[in-house]
């Protein structure tokens, strides 16, 4: 009796793991046709999830996901107890048994993270889907649009008042919500389905693990980090929106919320978008050319520079090894999904603002 008792429980584990395994298996097939993705997924299955999941979780005003990551970190700790307390009894079927659960949960997870946002990783690129294919630029090219983009990041800097400057982050977030609202309505290549940026209960671990927001793909919200610098946080929430919209990859939605912002009309909004595209511009300036890197340099504004210190130094109170880990994960994460470059995909949304800038998308 003991020896059926126990043998159909692990069965139906072994069942279950087998089932999820050939899901995810197939599912990791349809990744290799990106215009099947980007028709039944994209456009498609994930649109019916934003329909669903963003106008009930945007009646919390506190995230959701966080309370979420907050109970499976939780509930992994305790399992990870018993499972080091059986086997310490030498209990080895039940710490088998435990195992091949959490085996399961991880599996259910990654299923899940799938299914609920993380396809578009493998939809056509953004530069297929806006015509932004020629991405090419020489070092000219590049020198001449990173003086435009400076130009642009000093006269938005002067616009900004100091009543800007102190503005509370419920007005930041309508302003960004607004932003792309308004861009959803005039391009079906950035449609938004009650976009909605929250502030993180973790913003205290984030600031640690030096980020500024995150997207949580199983809840669909977006989240940021509301205690970093004030011209920071609203290309932040631009950015974190745009993976709502089912930019994926993490230089795309710096090139979405890039758009959306310049496309405001909210002073704070559009000195933040500058602020971060002077920043990655002048960074592949000084990969190319250090010479037209300082003498650019020397433009930027004071201002401008002051603020540039400001972040640096907020970043570095928080710097430790934490940091470092964390971004060693998230580097390998990135190049799991689509993005063999890691981190350094965040710097690549210079290739789609100079390919825009052939279409005359900056002025």
């Amino acid at each position: 009796m003991r020896y059926s008792i126990t043998k159909k429980p692990l069965l139906k584990r072994i069942i279950a793991l087998l089932l999820l395994a050939l899901a995810i298996f197939m599912l990791m097939q349809l990744a290799g046709y990106p215009a099947l993705v980007e028709r039944y997924y994209s456009r498609g299955f994930y649109v019916f999830i934003c329909y669903i999941w963003h106008p009930g979780l945007n009646l919390f005003p506190f995230s959701i996901g966080d309370l979420l990551y907050i109970a499976v970190v939780g509930y992994l700790v305790y399992k990870m107890v018993m499972l080091f307390r059986q086997l310490f009894k030498r209990q080895f079927k039940q710490a088998g048994m435990a195992l091949l659960g959490l085996v399961i949960g991880v599996q259910a997870g990654i299923l899940a993270f799938y299914l609920f946002w993380g396809m578009n990783y493998f939809r056509p690129s953004a530069a297929q889907r806006l015509n932004l294919r020629d991405t090419s630029f020489t070092t000219a090219d590049l020198k001449a649009v990173t003086q435009i983009l400076i130009d642009s990041v000093n006269t938005t800097r002067a616009r900004v008042t100091a009543a800007d400057m102190v503005q509370t982050n419920k007005a930041i977030y309508e302003a960004a919500e607004q932003a792309v609202k308004a861009l959803s309505q005039d391009s079906v290549n950035f449609r938004a389905y009650h976009p909605a940026i929250k502030p993180s209960i973790l913003t205290g671990f984030l600031n640690y693990i030096g980020t500024s927001g995150y997207y949580n793909p199983f809840t669909s919200e977006a989240q940021i980090n509301y205690q970093m610098p004030v011209f920071n946080r609203p290309f932040v929430a631009c950015h974190e929106m745009s993976h709502q919209m089912g930019y994926g990859a993490e230089d795309e939605a710096d090139f979405a919320g890039f758009t959306v912002a310049i496309n405001s009309h909210n002073r704070l909004l559009r000195y933040s978008a500058y602020h971060l595209a002077v920043s990655e511009f002048m960074y592949s300036l000084g990969h190319r050319d250090t010479l037209a890197y300082k003498m650019l340099r020397a433009t930027i504004s004071k201002e401008v520079r002051h603020d540039y210190a400001t972040e640096r130094n907020y970043w570095l109170l928080y710097q430790n090894k934490l940091s470092a880990i964390s971004s060693v994960f998230y580097d390998n994460f990135l190049k799991a999904n689509n993005q063999p470059q890691g981190l350094e995909t965040y710097n690549r949304m210079v290739l789609l603002v100079m390919a825009s800038e052939r279409k005359h998308w900056i002025h």
